[in-house]
């Protein structure tokens, strides 16, 4: 199974969060350390904090943290929501009106069930689990002497 980027940098900004419980992150910040743009980052943060994962916070106190505990959040329900209206393969997809093998093709019920098998295995792992140590990435720094700044 492949995850869209989407997906893959919300994992990747939740699992840098729970490494600092607690702290705000600025939009800036994250961008900054996961290597994409500001506008792609504040879509995957508003989803997350739709769905209760990221509570967010304007002004000069403000940022995005953790609405609750790494310990309570599981990857399965992140990439569910996520991944929601992507379908595994195209057949899936509602608005392609099915498959041109349907009645005959065998491996529809197979996928659903791999896909099925890894969303419940990533149901058995919290955010907790997979979190990234404070230590794992450079500090960012405002003046612009960050991660992304270094590395250029």
């Amino acid at each position: 199974m492949r995850l869209t980027s989407f997906t893959d940098y919300g994992l990747r900004m939740l699992m840098r969060m729970a490494g600092a419980p607690g702290r705000a992150f600025s939009t800036a910040e994250l961008a900054e350390e996961l290597g994409l743009s500001r506008n792609h980052l504040a879509k995957i943060m508003q989803r997350l904090s739709q769905a209760g994962f990221v509570e967010t916070r304007r002004g000069g106190g403000g940022g995005a943290m953790l609405a609750r505990p790494a310990e309570t959040i599981r990857l399965g329900a992140v990439v569910r929501l996520l991944e929601e209206g992507q379908p595994l393969v195209d057949c899936f997809a509602l608005q392609h009106g099915g498959c041109s093998l349907d009645g005959r093709c065998r491996l529809k019920a197979r996928l659903r069930s791999a896909e099925a098998a890894f969303l419940e295995d990533l149901d058995r792992t919290s955010l907790a689990e997979v979190a990234l140590p404070p230590a794992t990435l450079p500090p960012w720094r405002p003046d612009g002497d960050g991660p992304a700044a270094r590395a250029a």
